[in-house]
């Protein structure tokens, strides 16, 4: 103990010199690390011990709420296994510096500013001033929303006499966590009795499709309608998540059902009501839940999932549970393109001015999202004998941190296991968080001399506004 007490200073010292942006890698690698050597112990798998590549891929795919696997969960771990699972779940879906806040905070410590920091960055949006009070109701409203939902669909399965009373119980709570945050791994698949893996009855499917929206709303967003009641007031971020997901789950759900309601389809010979549910539940669910609304999903027809890789590869909301290059990158830069094309310098909606740099980054997320899925596909298909569609929706699919596959996930090499493990960490880490993680270790430029500027032709064509454009234009002046 005096050890401790005498490394602990000089820890916490080096720890405060390190910037938040690289503070959150590090803590997730750790995570990893941890979480790996747990589910490696005998107690955790079911009969043979998980080896260490089942354990560190689950553990990546646990803790980045992506829900891509190589195992089995039902038949390869243990009771003790699964928990253990859950938890990486609920981990990675909050957050751990979130989760070290507020654990802090019950044992009466004093957080730091740069540990509030880093958890500013972590959530995004938020005020460092603010952040404490944000991080503990958040936590209370997720635990809440998830009881919630773990109690409407014990209601629901515990009528199931395929499920013992304990099944039934245990089930809801895995499910509805799994859910809301975003993850998609579930205990239906190779389960006796469950041929096609999870339930898809209308309830189920309903219940399931809720918590996922939810929880892929944002903190920024909860906190937003949970204090509307008293200070009725709702920001503009808020508004242009709502608006966002409703567009994507409208137009996810209407361009699905049309696809797979021609002759031939998945679900051509279903029910008007059943194709209509199914196909908005994987509209909602492709947007980096990772839950599949029917049982062969390579059977789905090609536009269905060119259609699903474009949700997925715009995701959810910034600081939600899941990745993808979010729903406010995707908003900011339809207000820039619309504003460029109207002649306006800057984008404005809802009487409020988006901030150049705000546009400006919007296009790093996209330019930086474009090339890395770009290259890892790349990397896919250099080293496995696949087609194009599935290296693509594998590798989107781990980018967005979604979990949907074309049964392609088993299949992959070593190799191919490691890019995918890189595309989660990345996704759910956000480009930004990495790039400026790294960048930031070396001594920034101070640049003593401004050179004279210099117009270059960017896209378009002649007619289509191809030539210099005006220094005025913040979009596209470089």
């Amino acid at each position: 103990m005096p050890f401790v007490r005498a490394v602990a200073p000089l820890f916490e010292a080096q720890w405060r010199r390190i910037p938040s942006a690289l503070r959150l890698v590090l803590g997730l690698v750790v995570l990893i690390i941890v979480g790996t050597l747990l589910l490696m112990l005998p107690t955790a798998g079911q009969g043979d011990a998980l080896t260490f590549d089942e354990a560190v891929f689950t553990a990546v795919s646990a803790l980045t709420v992506t829900g891509l696997s190589i195992i089995t969960p039902i038949n390869d771990l243990s009771v003790f296994g699964q928990v253990l699972l859950l938890c990486l779940i609920q981990i990675g879906g909050v957050g751990f510096m979130v989760l070290a806040v507020f654990v802090l905070r019950l044992l009466g410590r004093r957080v730091s500013v740069y540990d509030r920091l880093t958890l500013s960055d972590s959530l995004g949006l938020m005020s460092p001033a603010a952040i404490l009070k944000v991080s503990q109701r958040m936590i209370l409203v997720v635990l809440a929303l998830e009881a919630l939902g773990a109690f409407a669909l014990w209601l629901h399965w515990r009528q199931d006499p395929r499920l013992s009373a304990e099944q039934a119980l245990f089930f809801a709570l895995f499910h509805a966590v799994s859910a809301f945050c975003n993850a998609g791994f579930d205990l239906f698949t190779g389960l006796p009795g469950y041929p096609e893996g999870l339930p898809r009855d209308n309830l189920t499917l309903s219940i399931l499709g809720a918590l996922i929206v939810v929880g892929g709303l944002g903190i920024p967003v909860l906190t937003d309608l949970l204090t509307y009641p008293v200070y009725r007031r709702i920001s503009l971020h808020t508004r242009l998540t709502l608006l966002a997901v409703l567009t994507l789950i409208v137009i996810g759900g209407v361009g699905i059902f049309l696809a797979e309601s021609r002759v031939g389809s998945v679900l051509a010979d279903r029910p008007l009501g059943e194709r209509l549910i199914k196909s908005f539940f994987q509209s909602i669910s492709a947007r980096t839940a990772g839950f599949a609304g029917v049982a062969d999903f390579a059977a789905l027809t090609p536009a269905t999932q060119v259609l699903m890789t474009a949700l997925m590869f715009i995701g959810c909301a910034p600081a939600s549970m899941g990745g993808g290059i979010t729903t406010g990158t995707a908003v900011t830069l339809v207000l820039g393109i619309w504003a460029f094309a109207r002649g306006e310098e800057v984008a404005v909606f809802g009487r409020r001015t988006l901030a150049v740099g705000t546009v400006r980054k919007a296009a790093v997320i996209l330019t930086i999202a474009l090339l890395t899925v770009t290259l890892a596909s790349w990397l896919i298909l250099m080293t496995h004998d696949t087609t194009m569609e599935k290296a693509v929706f594998e590798v989107v699919s781990a980018f967005a941190t979604c979990g949907l596959t074309l049964n392609f996930t088993t299949e992959l090499n070593a190799f191919g296991r490691f890019i995918i493990m890189l595309m989660m960490f990345w996704g759910r880490l956000g480009a930004l968080t990495i790039v400026v993680a790294v960048a930031r270790q070396a001594r920034p430029v101070q640049r003593l001399v401004k050179y004279p500027e210099e117009q270059i032709l960017i896209g378009g064509g002649r007619g289509a506004g191809g030539g210099a454009s005006s220094a005025r234009d913040p979009y596209v002046t470089v």
